[in-house]
């Protein structure tokens, strides 16, 4: 469709905000999952420059609309580059939407405001779609079939077609693990864990040092040896047997 210039200029001006005015996270325990959802994420896609992660961006899925808008908790759109965004303005990123979502429920999200949200995700392209609500460890997905999101009938063991994680809930709640087994492990737990493994490198490299300068010490001490027999006229490479 061919448009005027005044109607070019018209959509030009058009402001598109980069904030809802609302917080990040109502408490400790959404940020929580927040982050450490996104952050393993963005780990698990690191080697792939064409999968953008974000967390808590406002995605506007139509130019021209910017009253039509969400911000998702975390949103994955395979097909775009990593990089800094504004928003997540769907006209500008080859119109590709992105094709997971999730969200962290707090006390302050109502039942009418997340079914909005999921006819929302269902109306723009949305392929999967994970709720978890960490005050009562309930974990609801919903996976787009013949256009719409269908829930998932067991989350319990369900793999992401897309990201290819687990999902499981035990005593503690909920879990989510790599495609490898690896668990899902928060920014305090991943930097213990890097710690651990530079620890055990240097000790691994102080013990090959240690190794290496006995390796050292055993040839000097065969190089005298050595040489003291020869002082006494007998060849140390002849076998006297």
């Amino acid at each position: 469709m061919n448009l005027s210039l005044l109607e070019r200029k018209f959509q030009a001006e058009i402001i598109y905000p980069e904030s809802d005015g609302k917080p990040m996270a109502e408490n400790t325990v959404q940020y929580y999952w927040l982050t450490t959802i996104k952050g393993n994420v963005d780990i698990l896609v690191a080697d792939q420059p064409d999968v953008f992660v974000a967390g808590d961006l406002l995605w506007y899925p139509v130019e021209g609309h910017p009253e039509i808008c969400t911000a998702p908790d975390v949103l994955v759109v395979f097909g775009r580059p990593k990089g800094d965004r504004g928003s997540y303005q769907q006209w500008r990123e080859a119109n590709i939407p992105p094709q997971v979502v999730f969200e962290i429920l707090s006390p302050g999200n109502t039942a009418t405001e997340m079914r909005f949200k999921r006819k929302f995700f269902e109306r723009y392209g949305v392929e999967e779609y994970y709720i978890y609500n960490p005050d009562v460890q309930d974990l609801e997905g919903w996976q787009r079939r013949a256009g719409q999101l269908v829930e998932i009938p067991t989350m319990d063991g369900w793999v992401s077609p897309r990201l290819g994680i687990r999902f499981e809930i035990d005593a503690e709640g909920l879990a989510l693990y790599y495609p490898d087994g690896r668990r899902f492990l928060s920014f305090v737990e991943l930097a213990e864990r890097a710690d651990e493994a530079e620890l055990r490198a240097r000790q691994a490299e102080e013990q090959l040092s240690q190794a290496e300068e006995r390796a050292k010490q055993a040839e000097a001490l065969a190089a005298r040896l050595a040489a003291k027999l020869r002082e006494l006229g007998v060849d140390p490479g002849v076998s006297n047997l």
